[in-house]
């Protein structure tokens, strides 16, 4: 065999290819309920620190049982059944209309308050952001907030993820004196008002991002939200 043919070195780079091709396939399939299990925790600790609660990766599992009472889907106003609130998946929900998803929420106490966190998926200047939002038992005052992002600028956008940023959110509110939902403004210099908080500077299509996020999502919270805001609302989901 002729070592130094264009042949052999055509065939011998196609089996190194196909050899380091089928390596590849086998660590990644052997790695992924590893990385599977890994963005569970993380999606349990982001929902953890929306209540204020901040655990490590190790911790999440075991502190979200102790926190986090019902998981649940809203559609249309009402709870479904049959539907793993954990599972759902945000990226497709979002392409829905508001009207037509299946909207997770977790209800948990902590310190003896009840506290319902809702999951939030928009777009930011580069690419997908997302994050959870924490609203008191009236269903209008926000706890607390925590955002996240993909490929946001760093010193700009990414400051979303931020305490600087996501610690404005608590004790906004999203629903006025009415009951009609507004949402909450996020524009640079816009802080005095309870539906208003400060955007970032250099950050204005990441911060619109947040903003539009917030309003999107929760927009299919809102007859729930209408229903039983101003109520006890752990008693009427119980029923």
């Amino acid at each position: 065999m002729n070592v130094n043919s264009n042949g052999y070195t055509f065939g011998f780079a196609a089996v190194m290819v196909v050899v380091v091709a089928a390596v590849l396939s086998f660590v990644a399939t052997s790695l992924k309920p590893m990385q599977d299990k890994n963005v569970e925790l993380e999606k349990m600790q982001n929902i953890l620190s929306s209540i204020q609660v901040e655990v490590s990766r190790d911790e999440a599992a075991q502190v979200y049982q102790d926190y986090i009472l019902e998981e649940l889907v809203i559609s249309e106003g009402s709870l479904v059944q049959g539907v793993d609130a954990f599972n759902v998946d945000m990226a497709k929900e979002i392409r829905l209309e508001n009207d037509e998803r299946n909207a997770p929420l977790y209800v948990a106490e902590k310190d003896g308050e009840t506290y319902y966190v809702i999951p939030l998926r928009g777009a930011g200047l580069w690419g997908p952001i997302w994050g959870y939002i924490s609203l008191e038992e009236d269903l209008n005052t926000v706890y607390g907030a925590v955002f996240d992002h993909k490929a946001e600028t760093p010193g700009l956008g990414a400051e979303i993820k931020m305490p600087i940023f996501t610690d404005q959110f608590r004790g906004k509110k999203i629903l006025d004196e009415d009951g009609n939902f507004l949402g909450i403004d996020v524009q640079k210099g816009t802080a005095d008002s309870p539906y208003e908080v400060d955007g970032i500077s250099g950050g204005t299509i990441t911060s619109d991002g947040v903003e539009l996020m917030i309003l999107d999502c929760l927009k299919s919270y809102f007859p729930f939200l209408k229903e039983y805001a101003g109520t006890t609302a752990t008693a009427q989901l119980n029923n």
